[in-house]
């Protein structure tokens, strides 16, 4: 058989995703309303916006001539392989999105979904996180995944539960020291 007819490698085709990690087998993709509502905006400006956009570039640059030249056909067939890639990824984690609303747990003082805890570790040193979805979480803004290792340990605790967060230098002692959800929307607004 040519070399032509050969894939380089088996996931050239069915790399779907950015460098998100891949969903619990067998789990939900949970997400606050936000976090859909954001990927949701994000698929459509591309189905939407910029996949015309870079549809009719090609069009235009593929009628120019010598393709394997033409710089705007060649970025532009790259920039689309791009675009149905993240639409493929967007679809798929969509489709499986599970919303859940933290506001309905306002008021508790249990970890759950959508939390934001403030603990303290053993030093008395305080961190507050949010615990979001996989698809939403942003480290740098003090939101962790709910797959990751301190919000399975802190799930379901309450205030002033001790806890022990298996880290990779050892078991660390935590205490939760506060836990607050978003206030619920008022009807109709």
């Amino acid at each position: 058989m040519s070399k032509a007819f050969t894939k380089e490698s088996e996931s050239d085709d069915d790399d779907d995703g950015p460098s998100l990690p891949a969903l619990p087998q067998g789990s939900r993709n949970y997400m606050t309303p936000e976090g859909y509502a954001r990927l949701r905006a994000e698929f459509m400006q591309l189905l939407d916006v910029e996949r015309p956009k870079i549809v009719e570039i090609v069009s235009w640059a593929a009628k120019n001539g010598d393709r394997s030249e033409n710089g705007d056909y060649l970025y532009g067939k790259k920039r689309l392989r791009e675009i149905d890639r993240r639409l493929r990824f967007l679809t798929k984690r969509l489709d499986i999105a599970e919303v859940v609303d933290p506001s309905a747990h306002h008021g508790s003082d249990q970890v759950f979904f959508g939390a934001t805890v403030t603990y303290a570790n053993s030093k008395g040193e305080e961190r507050t996180i949010t615990i979001k979805g996989i698809d939403e979480s942003d480290s740098l803004a003090g939101e962790v995944s709910w797959v990751s290792p301190i919000a399975r340990t802190l799930l379901k605790a309450r205030e002033g539960d001790e806890l022990q967060l298996v880290t990779p230098v050892g078991v660390e002692p935590i205490e939760v020291v506060e836990v607050r959800y978003p206030t619920p929307a008022k009807p109709g607004a």
